[in-house]
Parts: C-alpha cells; structure tokens; sequence
C-alpha cells in the first residue's frame, strides 16, 4: 500500500510554495508590524480548526505575546447567530492587535461574527480557510456574507470541499482532512518571516523557548510579565 496521505500533502505542499507565497509574506509584515508596535497575536478556530489556532499561540518557538481565544463551549454553539457576538463581547482588543481567524467553511455564525467584531476596532485580520470551497458555500449567517470577505491576507489552505481528500475501494466516504496539515504550513512560515522581519528592523521578536530546556521556564516568565495584563485572558 503507497503512503497516499504522504503523496496527497506533498502535492498540497507544492501548491501552496507556487499560489500562497505572496500572500504568506503580506500576513508576516501585518504580524511584524503588530508586535513591534506593542500589539499582540489572537488566534481562533472553532471546533477541530482550533488545532491550527494552538500553532501560533503559547508554543515553544512561537511569540510569547499571543493567545488563543478560548470558546469554552469547543465549537457547540458554532452555527447559532449571535454566539460570536457574546464572545467578542468578553475579547480584549487593543489597537495594534493582529488576528488570526481560522475556518475551512467560513460560513457558520461564531465566525462571522468575530470577523465583524475584529474589523469594527480597525485590527488587521488574516483568514485561513478554504478560499474556492468557501466560495461555493452558503453563508449561515443572516449578514449573507463569509469569512473571507473581511480579511486584509487570506491564505488559503487549497483543501478540497469537505476536507477530507483521499477516498478507499470500498467506502462510499472520503478519509483524511488536509486542513490541519496545510494551515500548520501557512502558519509557521508566517511567524518565521514575521521574525526574520522584525529582525531586519533591528527588534528582537520575543519567542518562546521550550520548557524542557534548562532555563527556558525562567526566560519564558521574564518575558510573559511584558504582556501577563494581555496574553493570559479571553
């Protein structure tokens, strides 16, 4: 049996170094910009997206000033209008916050609103999703509008509709979501230009190091009291 998720990811590797490169770099200069500028980075995803969101916050060679949004209610109330509203209600925003917002569909409610709330404050907001599925999509939302629509950077994932992309002799269903897998692409390239940036300008980005080097604990504290007021709420 061939490794088909192994040659299906290399495919989609290659796609998005060729259509997503350009797009990567104007995501990093907007985290760039962001960070130096006192702002910090919020990510969220709903249901199994928010895997995509840990990328990118509270990790071992990631940016110290960021977090995730936490829905408490891990994705339940996702297509009820009106939920992403009560949940921007309790985030903290501040000017030069840059946002991570990250759904395949983009359609449901909890999103939406988010996206709305984000860009009524004037924050810059980069959307990972599945740009040309979402297109094809309904809105769940009254608004009629998707996730992609608000965004300043889109990087699009290039995931088929539905996700899941191999299928089996046999089963009458496709097996294995790409989306994980190519938005953890999307991602980490964009913090390691945002910092290699940040560097040219002659800032020093505040990166995590693991807690399981020596010492890394102690650095990490030092650096985390800078934000604690930001980094370790909704």
């Amino acid at each position: 049996m061939t490794l088909a998720f192994f040659e299906e990811t290399r495919q989609l590797t290659n796609i998005l170094e060729i259509y997503e490169k350009e797009n990567i770099t104007k995501a990093a200069k907007l985290v760039a910009d962001g960070i130096m500028n006192d702002g910090i980075l919020q990510a969220f995803g709903s249901g199994h997206s928010y895997a995509a969101a840990l990328e990118v916050s509270g990790r071992a060679g990631g940016l110290i000033p960021s977090k995730v949004i936490m829905d408490a209610a891990g994705g339940m109330y996702e297509t009820l209008e009106g939920s992403g509203k009560i949940l921007g209600h309790r985030m903290m925003i501040a000017p030069n916050d840059i946002f991570f917002l990250i759904s395949n569909s983009g359609r449901n409610p909890m999103i939406i609103e988010l996206a709305e709330k984000i860009k009524s404050e004037g924050n810059k907001l980069i959307v990972v999703t599945a740009l040309e599925a979402s297109k094809k999509s309904s809105s769940k939302h009254s608004s009629g509008k998707l996730l992609y629509e608000f965004a300043d950077v889109v990087l699009d994932n290039h995931s088929t509709f539905g996700d899941a992309a191999l299928t089996i002799e046999g089963l009458d269903t496709k097996v294995c979501g790409t989306s994980s897998f190519t938005a953890t692409l999307l991602l980490q390239q964009t913090i390691y230009q945002a910092c290699s940036l940040m560097l040219d300008q002659g800032f020093e980005p505040p990166i995590y190091k693991s807690a399981n080097i020596d010492g890394g604990p102690q650095y990490n504290a030092k650096i985390e009291e800078k934000y604690a007021d930001r980094i370790f709420h909704i």
